[in-house]
């Protein structure tokens, strides 16, 4: 399947319910700005028949469910309103959710919280000096981080989710599931988690749940992108959108597509260096994607990733580098190296591509020779 152009996100909601008539699941990755959370409305308004529903989703209007009282004016009983007119909270009061979203919560969050019909009462016990106990009581009416604020939501909707699996009458009128952006205020660590617990649950539902998934994160796209089901069960799109002409385009995605950003860069670099189509700005390029792995293997700089044949401690191509990257190189203004930087470059780009181990299905691992 080659690109598509759509002049609206209407016409790409209808797409991705069309390819979810023999697909089980939709990944979709665009950057922010470009429309996810419009065409997640436009998927979840396609489905609506007068009171009738088919979608669950979560996206940002999931989240403007939840409002903070801050009790304004006793500044001491801060609680988070719940909307309970939306058919998000069908099963509220009958399907003890607090149990159910603390099994989702607990590993992540060392709150406690009640809901209290159309409210949430958080409360968190102090913690203790080192060597002493804390008290057992716990401070109640508090309000808690926006991380927590969003790991708490999601795991309501994750707790919404597990009932629909579960075949509950209250969400027996759910037939599509769409996520959009669940971890903007998440570290890596709870977006890989929150990446392996979603792809487990709708892989649970073997397609009975048709899900569309869209994030601008890559990591978590990626990790999502390896748990679920490849080639005939999910297809994976990139959304982009023509400032110009405001159509989007849809671009299929295949599973040897990198989505870590220095890896795609380092894709770039390699085909750069077969062509050899090098310009002055590949030299800053490499050294940043140097940089973030000497801080990755906690190394204070970037020169321990210099390692040339003849030049172990790698100190005079770490300084040929250092005074090369810091020209005034532009993307937009690219100017030709000069034969000798070019070979240099090669050097030093094949010697840490083999040192560090990438991928050899990506770049195959070989000498790249300067013509």
């Amino acid at each position: 399947m080659k690109a598509q152009t759509f002049a609206d996100v209407t016409a790409i909601a209808s797409f991705l319910r069309k390819q979810l008539v023999e697909k089980r699941y939709v990944l979709l990755y665009a950057h922010n700005g470009t429309g996810k959370t419009r065409l997640s409305v436009e998927f979840k308004d396609l489905g609506k028949t007068g009171d009738k529903r088919d979608t669950l989703y979560f996206n940002a209007f999931t989240e403007d469910l939840f409002t903070w009282d801050n009790d304004l004016e006793r500044d001491s009983e801060r609680t988070l309103k719940i909307n309970t007119a939306s058919k998000f909270f069908s099963g509220l009061e009958d399907l003890e959710m607090d149990t159910r979203i603390k099994e989702f919560l607990d590993p992540y969050c060392d709150f406690d919280f009640r809901i209290l019909k159309d409210r949430v009462v958080f409360s968190r016990k102090p913690k203790a000096p080192t060597g002493q106990d804390a008290a057992d009581a716990f401070i109640s009416n508090i309000k808690i981080s926006r991380g927590e604020e969003q790991l708490f939501k999601w795991c309501f909707f994750l707790a919404i989710l597990r009932l629909t699996l579960d075949g509950a009458e209250a969400y027996k009128w759910v037939k599509f599931v769409y996520v959009d952006d669940p971890v903007s205020s998440l570290d890596e660590h709870n977006a890989i988690a929150l990446a392996n617990r979603l792809a487990g649950m709708i892989r649970e539902s073997e397609g009975k749940l048709k899900t569309v998934i869209s994030t601008h994160h890559t990591l978590f796209f990626n990790v999502l992108s390896n748990e679920l089901d490849r080639g005939k069960q999910l297809a994976q799109f990139v959304l982009n959108q023509n400032k110009a002409t405001l159509h989007y385009t849809l671009t299929p995605e295949h599973d040897d597509t990198p989505y870590f950003h220095h890896v795609s860069l380092m894709q770039d670099l390699y085909k750069a260096v077969q062509s050899r189509k090098l310009y002055t700005y590949h030299f800053n390029i490499l050294r940043t994607i140097m940089e973030k792995t000497a801080s990755f293997h906690g190394h204070k700089h970037f020169s321990v990733c210099v390692k040339v044949n003849g030049d172990e401690d790698g100190r005079l191509h770490q300084r040929l580098l250092d005074v090369l990257s810091h020209g005034k190189y532009s993307l937009y203004d690219p100017r030709d190296m000069t034969e000798d930087n070019k070979e240099l470059f090669c050097k030093i780009f094949e010697e840490f591509r083999a040192n560090y181990s990438f991928n050899p299905d990506l770049f195959p691992l070989g000498e790249v020779k300067a013509e």
